[in-house]
């Protein structure tokens, strides 16, 4: 393949992971299925980087450290159309509010909101609100590195699961995307490390392995609960995983 199809496809994949993954409007995006998911952390650092800088606009702007956490996190959630966060409570409501296999994956279907749900989303942006507001009382560019880098980690988390687990049900979003190989897999994740240590250093290492030891456990469970992996379960992990890495930055 020549120097500029690879470029031409990659640029290519890049737009089919932002379309995938954010609300962001790219004209003639194709849809290149699992083959695209190397570049799932690529779109995660892009969200990220749309969310800090609306944090540190709004320090420019006069706003306290707590209200420009708020507008960071406000930001990615515009931005993804709240796709993750709505996985989280399905994942929630279906894992914990079914008794058999079938109840689970009938409840994370369902587009309403149960009690699981809810307390997972209070704890979920709690946990983000809380460490940007710690992040910008700091250093606002070390917020800013730590927002883009925790949106690159947590979106390799994305492909490394749909790998590790077949799909729980035959239809969906997840299945409709398909399965990505070991090595796209392999690519995404060096590819969050190698931006993960250019923004912060060292710290890198440790949100590196919180994030594989999540990958690790999610899949162990989901494949005890559901026998697999599916779209609400994949914004699960990405939220878990951003949350994971932004405090173990902060620790």
């Amino acid at each position: 393949m020549q120097k500029s199809d690879m470029l031409r496809r990659s640029g290519g994949d890049i737009a089919a992971a932002l379309a995938l993954l954010s609300r962001i409007s790219l004209p003639n995006a194709p849809m290149r299925g699992a083959g695209a998911a190397w570049a799932y952390p690529v779109a995660g650092a892009v969200i990220g980087l749309i969310g800090g800088l609306a944090g540190m606009a709004a320090l420019w702007g006069g706003l306290p450290s707590a209200l420009a956490a708020l507008s960071a996190l406000a930001a990615q959630v515009i931005v993804t159309g709240a796709m993750h966060e709505d996985g989280l409570a399905d994942t929630a409501d279906g894992l914990w509010g079914g008794w058999t296999r079938a109840q689970r994956l009938e409840i994370m279907k369902d587009s309403h909101i149960g009690a699981y749900g809810v307390v997972a989303l209070i704890l979920s942006l709690s946990a983000r609100w809380s460490a940007l507001w710690l992040m910008f009382q700091i250093d606002a560019s070390w917020a800013m590195a730590a927002i883009v880098t925790a949106g690159a980690v947590s979106r390799a988390a994305i492909p490394a699961l749909m790998w590790a687990l077949p799909h729980a049900r035959g239809a969906g979003l997840s299945h409709g995307t398909g399965r990505p190989n070991a090595r796209i897999v392999g690519t995404g994740a060096a590819l969050a490390l190698a931006l993960a240590l250019l923004l912060v250093g060292w710290s890198a290492i440790p949100a590196a392995l919180w994030a594989a030891a999540l990958v690790f456990g999610a899949s162990l469970l989901l494949r005890s609960k559901i026998g697999g992996q599916t779209g609400d379960t994949l914004g699960a992990v990405q939220q878990v995983t951003e949350i994971a890495v932004l405090l173990s930055i902060i620790a």
